[in-house]
């Protein structure tokens, strides 16, 4: 031990050390979910998620019924079917919640020994859906 350090500091450490719990990591694993794509991206769903997407065309309102066709894998908990490059007459039923804004983010561009800074602001609109069925 090195001179000045306090003993009993490291005596309570190791007091710590030997009376922690030991916790177990319990792994998420939802019984059954698929791997669906909406523009342009791929989400990892199962039964209950609420997901926000990029925004789906049409005039959609709160409580519409709405199918993701492109599902690329779905697992039941023991068997798992894998698309090339989609499964056939798999769908995904979700139920569209509204309209949700991300974050707003702030761009700054600026041009040194000019006195000049341009300043942009953006807030990405998504879909908020919760997946209601995997057929």
């Amino acid at each position: 031990m090195r001179p000045g350090f306090p003993v009993a500091y490291f005596l309570g450490f190791l007091y710590n050390l030997a009376t922690m719990k030991k916790t177990e990591k319990k792994a998420e694993t939802a019984s059954e979910f698929a791997v669906i794509e909406t523009g342009g991206k791929q989400y990892l769903v199962s039964v209950g998620d609420i997901v926000e997407v990029e925004l789906l065309g049409g005039a959609l309102k709160e409580g519409d019924k709405i199918e993701f066709d492109k599902v690329l894998m779905v697992d039941n908990g023991s068997d798992t079917t894998i698309g090339e490059p989609y499964i056939k007459g798999a769908k995904v039923k979700a139920t569209y919640q509204g309209l949700k804004k991300g974050d707003k983010i702030t761009i700054v561009r600026y041009q040194q020994k000019s006195n000049r800074d341009r300043r942009i602001g953006h807030r990405q609109k998504y879909a908020q859906v919760k997946i209601d069925a995997l057929v």
